[in-house]
């Protein structure tokens, strides 16, 4: 039998490819070549460039060339890489006539090696709040390619000499057995009846994070000017058949046309239904008049719902794709600063009653969630500030780098200028991600703490009736009193207190509320979901990014900090 021509390492970033074949090509007397490095001298400038001025596809385009060329040669060690295995052309290329070793490690032993010296800012795909995650995310979408490769090596304890001397190992011992099929790693990537629908094996361009929950994943796209491609979205995501909009007036008279262009240039027929504005929409009332609608227009479960606008269309739009015909696809289009970070992620549908708000719902994923932040240019100036609260929240539930940002950026943000506002929200997307992936219908306590300041808003606006403010803006008076709770308590510093407030203030958040019924707000606490027994469950800080679940606190101590925010 024949040893192979080549090998061919693959493999995530930081697994060690590029020094690991500098030494087996010494050790062989073969030639090296780097696809990254080639890709590089071919284009003239850095990866870093290429992704900025071309985006990813520019760079797996020159990938795949590179990858061609250098699979050409004959004694050659190949470093590919991490995400070149994702094009079948190049899984092709890399298997015929080449022995296929992937480095393997774990994510936080890549985190670590990439952190080294600040080494992760290189990597494009890995500019996030939260590297770490980003790390798991993509390695997750990969692993199914990576498992492909002819043999494994486990990299997190070993010297690069010592893989070096395994792979040589290898390719002595075990290369001649390999099958010679330049098709066998593309064997097992065609979906089949084991893989759950909607299964996407690939992080797409764009995408800020995904969500994997038990019920299916997603990708989150989040940038400046993405509406404009949500037809062909939609058809990558596999939506070609009939498409209903669900908008608020306001919000269609602005994105209408632009939607009904992108639609139409994909070739993806739709109808669109529309409702007025404001949180008093989002009842079982109008949940009925969109379902007399749907069956007016023959709607089936291959068919999909769209949710463009903001908490109150993802929340009403979702409930009614939940339940209708037992179920039937989602997608949503947040147009609002509140549904690009929260209320598009995650799952969470529902509609209010007359005494309680989003006591009436399901968990119910969408197929593809896509946040257009260009979108927020039309938001009136209270609701844009309105929104700011739930990022607020994040920071203050994950803190990581988002807090420090949200300070450090606050006036650009307040002046939506486009690169802050779009790194804002994709930071406090990826943490929303990151936690309903941990805990999709909150059997864990994780998923609880988003609910941080949100135990007395909902009570603030179901004491209003829905009208007098706005979700952020009952959230951020919440958030004070949680902070307030946690202080008496000895949970949390006057400084990390001060740091929120001064946040909440710089993004025109109000504090306090006046004119409001104190008994009526008591009376719809004592209704939140949250609530066990008699007790409610607070989620209150022990620190900047520490958030803790309490449902001992004393009667007495939230009743002074209502008087304190309530007057």
């Amino acid at each position: 039998m024949t040893r192979p021509s080549r090998i061919v390492l693959t493999g995530f970033s930081g697994a060690g490819k590029t020094a690991v074949a500098s030494i087996v090509s010494g050790t062989l007397g073969w030639e090296i070549a780097d696809t990254d490095d080639m890709v590089q001298r071919a284009a003239g400038k850095s990866i870093l460039e290429i992704f900025r001025d071309g985006g990813q596809e520019l760079f797996r385009d020159l990938e795949k060339e590179a990858i061609r060329t250098a699979c050409a040669r004959e004694r050659v060690v190949v470093s590919t890489g991490g995400g070149a295995v994702l094009r079948a052309e190049n899984r092709r290329s890399i298997a015929d006539g080449g022995f296929v070793v992937c480095l393997e490690a774990r994510p936080e032993t890549i985190f670590r090696r990439l952190s080294s010296g600040g080494r992760a800012l290189d990597r494009p795909l890995l500019a996030s709040g939260d590297p770490l995650s980003r790390i798991r995310m993509l390695k997750e979408a990969r692993q199914h390619l990576y498992a492909l490769c002819d043999w494994t090596i486990h990299t997190d304890v070993l010297t690069p000499k010592q893989v070096a001397a395994e792979v040589a190992r290898a390719y002595k011992d075990i290369s001649a057995s390999v099958s010679t099929d330049p098709d066998r790693l593309g064997a097992l990537t065609d979906r089949n009846a084991e893989t759950p629908p909607g299964t996407l094996h690939t992080v797409p361009e764009g995408a800020a994070a995904m969500v994997r929950t038990a019920s299916g994943e997603y990708p989150v796209l989040a940038g400046w000017g993405m509406l404009s491609g949500l037809g062909k979205r939609l058809r990558e995501a596999g939506i070609a058949r009939q498409v209903y909009v669900i908008s608020d007036e306001a919000v269609f008279h602005h994105y209408g046309d632009e939607v009904e262009s992108a639609l139409r240039s994909a070739e993806v027929p739709f109808d669109a239904f529309t409702l007025p504005p404001g949180e008093a929409s989002k009842s079982l009332g109008t949940a009925s008049e969109i379902y007399d609608w749907l069956v007016e227009r023959r709607a089936e479960r291959g068919h999909t719902i769209v949710a463009l606008g903001g908490g109150m269309v993802t929340d009403l739009a979702g409930y009614v794709a939940a339940t209708f015909a037992r179920g039937i696809p989602l997608v949503h289009v947040p147009t609002s600063v509140l549904g690009m970070v929260d209320a598009a992620i995650g799952g969470k549908v529902g509609v209010n009653h007359a005494r309680a708000k989003n006591v009436i719902g399901a968990f119910y994923q969408p197929r593809l969630v896509l946040a257009d932040v260009a979108a927020l240019r039309t938001l009136p100036p209270r609701e844009y500030f309105s929104g700011w609260a739930e990022v607020i929240k994040h920071a203050m539930i994950a803190d990581g780098d988002l807090m420090p940002f949200l300070e450090e950026n606050r006036e650009r943000i307040l002046k939506l200028e486009p690169e802050p506002t779009t790194d804002a929200i994709r930071k406090s997307v990826v943490i929303k991600a990151r936690v309903v992936s941990a805990d999709e219908r909150e059997e864990t306590g994780e998923r609880t703490t988003l609910n941080y300041g949100h135990t007395l808003a909902h009570a603030i606006e179901s004491a209003t009736g829905y009208g007098r403010f706005l979700h952020g803006e009952a959230v951020a008076i919440g958030m004070t009193a949680a902070a307030r709770i946690s202080e008496r308590l000895g949970l949390l510093s006057p400084d990390a207190i001060e740091r929120q407030q001064r946040l909440l203030e710089a993004y025109r958040l109000p504090l306090k509320a006046e004119g409001i019924d104190r008994d009526r707000v008591e009376a719809a606490m004592a209704l939140d979901k949250k609530v066990r027994g008699e007790n409610v469950q607070w989620v209150l800080l022990e620190g900047i990014g520490q958030p803790v679940l309490r449902e001992d606190v004393p009667k007495d101590v939230v009743e002074e900090a209502l008087r304190e925010v309530l007057r």
